[in-house]
């Protein structure tokens, strides 16, 4: 093999260290898992930064920052070091890097970073940044191993970079649509980091035997203790499903309460004992609007946009008997846990239908409902394809005439989501009011908004007069104060709908 005056390769290149199948099979896996572990990044940072689409352009931004990284570092190192002495140890450090990615998250991430992109950067980059760094660095290095003559240079780079993309569109598919709906978190990627260490390990001792193979003992040592700090540092999650990071956590102050939380937000309050109690402003807000929907008594036929902890159909049926709740919810672990830790029971008058609420509406008939309730969140945010004009008038088309559709939203100054979904509620229906403390609608501080709307007027004084008998100072805007608060505001649709950019979140 021709060396130049240093020892290095020349220009044919080195001897080829593996068979073709098995470095493309080893490109492959590399690949592969760095995606499963994106995939998993917005999982393991819900707990503490919330699922937003900036939280996955924070993870992606990151993790492709890695891959560039890694494949240029890993070229230069190609060309520097015999690739037979290296390959091993640097798989073997990126599994242990995997290895580490939960505990660096959970240990950083509760120190409350807060919600905004630099704390959804830095949490990114501490989690994936090295190991999706360190296991980029595996292609050119394989790619260095194969090339043995450079007339095949083109068919051994395009062969293994195209079996290196395969691996990742395996990762991407499997992980979203398998993994993450059967297994919980830890569990795949404590499998992924043990399987890259067995690997790097089994190359590090059969690619190079000699005094100068680099020690796997550094490696091993970090896999250890990612490994142990896996199982050893606490678990934010009490239930993890594909779609939420939930706890229930009892009231201290209420023996029969219990509180819900899903990822960073406390999301839904139930009372084992009392469903009519409710807990939340904005649950009491949407009690005082339920109560001018229909005559006191008289049972109603609603549609809900969320279950949540479902501690408002099941107040409905409380409060007026023989009424009939449909329920459309996307997670059904949450579904189990409010059937097993909320006493949830459902049967014909409440009924709960898994999957998008988007996609469910197609299926609900034409005028069939009294009222409509919208509380569906991921993190702070309503998933914006449920805060459509598009979707409002699917809303519309559902109720019976006069109908009233109650939506729960939460943002802060300068509260322009809020203002753009009351601006694209009323450009929908006949009559909207939007209910929150003077302060809120004047934009000086943030929370929740419930924004009502109808093609028949709405009973605000009825409204405001339940809200001020429990003592609350909440005002119900409509007419000029409304048009002050949605000012300028764009209606949502479909094509335009920033609602994670145009929301802003507690600080």
């Amino acid at each position: 093999m021709p060396r130049d005056s240093r020892g290095r390769a020349g220009p044919v290149g080195i001897l080829r260290g593996m068979p073709p199948v098995a470095a493309g099979a080893l490109v492959f896996v590399t690949s592969a898992a760095v995606l499963v572990l994106e995939i998993l990044a917005g999982r393991l940072l819900a707990p503490y930064v919330g699922v937003t689409l900036e939280t996955y352009t924070g993870i992606i931004g990151t993790v492709l920052a890695g891959i560039s990284l890694g494949t240029w570092a890993g070229g230069r190192l190609a060309d520097r070091l015999d690739p037979r002495s290296t390959l091993g140890p640097i798989l073997l450090l990126g599994g242990a890097l995997a290895l580490c990615t939960i505990p660096a998250i959970r240990i950083i991430g509760s120190a409350n970073l807060g919600a905004g992109p630099l704390a959804i950067v830095s949490l990114s980059f501490v989690g994936f940044f090295a190991p999706a760094a360190v296991l980029s660095a595996v292609n050119p290095t394989v790619v260095k191993l194969q090339l043995t003559d450079l007339g095949e240079t083109g068919r051994t780079v395009g062969r293994l970079s195209a079996l290196g993309t395969a691996g990742a569109i395996l990762g991407t598919f499997v992980t979203g649509f398998l993994l993450v709906a059967a297994l919980p978190t830890q569990p795949i990627v404590l499998g992924v980091g043990l399987l890259l260490v067995a690997l790097g390990g089994l190359l590090t001792f059969s690619l190079r035997r000699g005094s100068d193979r680099p020690s796997p003992l550094g490696p091993l040592a970090l896999a250890l203790l990612g490994g142990a700090l896996t199982l050893s540092v606490p678990d934010p999650c009490q239930y993890e499903s594909a779609y939420f990071c939930a706890r229930v956590i009892p009231d201290p102050l209420r023996e029969s309460g219990r509180t819900l939380y899903l990822d960073t937000l406390r999301h839904s309050y139930v009372d084992l004992a009392d469903p009519t109690y409710l807990e939340f402003s904005y649950a009491q807000i949407m009690g005082d609007v339920l109560a001018t929907v229909a005559p006191e008594g008289e049972p109603l036929r609603a549609l809900h946009i969320g279950g949540g902890g479902f501690s408002l159909p099941r107040y409905l049926a409380a409060t007026r008997p023989g009424s009939s709740s449909v329920v459309l919810e996307l997670d059904p672990t949450l579904l189990q846990i409010a059937r097993t830790e909320l006493g949830l029971r459902t049967g014909p008058d409440l009924r709960v239908r898994i999957g998008d609420a988007r996609l469910g509406l197609r299926d609900q008939p034409a005028g069939a409902y009294d009222v409509v309730i919208g509380d569906a969140f991921g993190g702070q945010a309503v998933p914006w394809h449920l805060a459509t004009r598009e979707f409002t008038e699917q809303i519309s088309a559902t109720l019976a005439p006069g109908g009233t559709y109650a939506i729960n939203l939460i943002d802060y100054p300068p509260l322009g989501f809020a203002r753009a979904e009351a601006a694209t509620l009323r450009a929908v229906f006949d009559h909207v009011a939007v209910i929150a403390p003077p302060a809120r609608l004047d934009r000086a501080e943030g929370g929740n908004f419930v924004l009502v709307a109808s093609d028949a007027p709405i009973d605000t004084e009825a409204i405001a007069a339940r809200n001020s008998g429990r003592g609350d100072d909440d005002e119900v805007a409509t007419g000029a104060r409304l048009d002050a608060f949605i000012g300028d505001a764009p209606v949502l649709t479909d094509d335009y709908a920033p609602v994670d950019q145009l929301l802003t979140p507690a600080t």
